[in-house]
Formats: C-alpha cells, structure tokens, sequence
C-alpha cells in the first residue's frame, strides 16, 4: 500500500518530531493514502514556513496487514463520538489515554476545525457537531507514532508538486 506525505522538503527518513501545533493524533508522522491531500499540506507547510522549501510529497510503501498484526493500531473509520474525543483531547494537548504505534481514520481539515471549534466553544452540541462532521468529505490519515512502527515506512521517491495559491 502506498502512503504519502508532504512537506517543504523530501522526507526520505521519516521521524517523528515534537510539533509547534498540537495535532488530531498526537506527536507523529503523519501519511495519507489520498495524493492529492498530501500534495495540498505540502502547499500548507511552505505556506507556514514563509515560502521557505518547495511543495514536496514523498512516497512510501508499508504493509498495513503487517502493521495491524504486529503493532498497537487504533482504526477510527469515521468521525463518531470516539473520533471527536480524541481529537479533542490531542488537539487541546490533554489526551492522557492509551498510547498507539499508529492511529489511521478521518483528517481533520478546515471545515472540519470549524466544527470543533465551535464545539470547543459550547456553540454546538455533540450531537450537532457529529452531524456535521459527517456531512463533510473527509480524506484518512495514517499517524505512525513510536520509533518502532515508523520503521515500518519504506521510503520509495519523492516529488516536487504545483504551488497552490494562498486562499
């Protein structure tokens, strides 16, 4: 299975970094199995880095049937009351639960932290929040969160992708 993951540069020996933003999924390396979405948060990490790099998707190769069978993976298969807490959690730094090599299910994009935001704020209910979430297209991402399952990522090529426009 091929995953991808964008950047402002190639990424040909995945790590996990503490980010400077909490994440949906906590700390880790963060995939996709939809190119396109790795090619826009490629644009998105140039964009925050001051236009420094170039929009980059690397290409890896895992096998997720492996992954499964061998490692701690939480499978989140749409965005239910499980999902939305713990995003929530992750997102507002307090997740304490179960720690997981990989955690896969819905990304959490712009219109979808629009919702949370207003579920943060007490604008909207759960129920209201869950509703809309499930209206919304959402792609899937692929978090590998300890050393040990990152290795599991086979770096096979990157490319340079089309700048998209600041909105």
């Amino acid at each position: 299975m091929l995953v991808y993951h964008g950047s402002n540069v190639e990424v040909d020996k995945p790590r996990i970094i503490t980010p400077n933003r909490t994440l949906d999924y906590g700390r880790g390396f963060y995939t996709t199995v939809n190119l396109q979405q790795a090619e826009s948060f490629a644009n998105n990490v140039v964009n925050r880095n001051d236009g420094r790099g170039k929009p980059t998707v690397s290409y890896y190769e895992i096998d997720y049937e492996k992954i499964k069978r061998e490692f701690i993976v939480l499978e989140f298969s749409n965005p239910d009351d499980a999902w939305l807490d713990f995003v929530y959690a992750n997102r507002a730094g307090k997740y304490i639960g179960k720690q997981y090599d990989v955690v896969t299910g819905p990304v959490a994009n712009d219109s979808v932290y629009r919702v949370l935001r207003l579920f943060e704020n007490g604008d909207i209910d759960r129920e209201t929040a869950i509703k809309r979430l499930k209206t919304t297209k959402l792609f899937n991402q692929l978090t590998f969160c300890t050393e040990q399952a990152i290795k599991e990522l086979r770096f096979v090529k990157s490319e340079v992708v089309k700048v998209e426009q600041e909105r």
